[in-house]
């Protein structure tokens, strides 16, 4: 079985998703912040989202983490590597839970897991697909030196927009000033 790895970052800890995270991660899902990312969603369909995450992990060998501030634990959203069957290529997703956002978390999170799917998947590059009206989302794909490359429709989601990151090669040649 493929469990995802702890990551920590300078204020932040990455780790596999646990039934404990349930609640939590139920009420974000439920709430009006979920409109870009499949909510808001009914506690049973949050189940299957959680389940979905988790299994992502099993089935592709990647996916996406709990994001917990390192110092309290405290669960604040799911950040990481995401392609589930009618995706046009993987992607960095980043869901901020209520209270965590504007605090640049989304951003250190996306560039660590940005970093596993260079470093330790071998990935050359990545996407992140933003509903066009999630202006925050942007912003964060911004900050990683990422740029809208054109529109895809989704079969359930509709229209969506293709940020590209820079490149393994980019980021290594320097490219990437917000990076640091």
């Amino acid at each position: 079985m493929t469990t995802a790895p702890t990551i920590t970052t300078a204020r932040l800890t990455l780790r596999a998703f646990e039934i404990a995270d349930f609640p939590v991660f139920s009420a974000f899902y439920a709430s009006d912040r979920s409109k870009y990312c499949g909510g808001p969603a009914d506690p049973e369909s949050s189940w299957r989202m959680l389940a979905c995450e988790i299994g992502h992990w099993q089935l592709r060998g990647y996916g996406r983490w709990a994001v917990t501030l390192t110092e309290t634990g405290e669960l604040i959203g799911n950040v990481g590597l995401w392609n589930p069957e009618g995706w046009p290529e993987p992607e960095i997703g980043w869901d901020i839970y209520e209270g965590h956002e504007g605090k640049g978390y989304a951003t250190e999170a996306a560039i660590a897991a940005r970093t596993y799917a260079y470093d330790v998947l071998g990935w050359d590059t990545v996407v992140s697909l933003i509903m066009p009206p999630n202006e925050h989302s942007k912003n964060v794909a911004r900050k990683m030196g990422a740029k809208f490359e054109r529109m895809f429709n989704h079969v359930r989601f509709g229209e969506e927009e293709i940020w590209r990151h820079l490149s393994a090669a980019d980021l290594m040649d320097g490219g990437m000033e917000a990076y640091a």
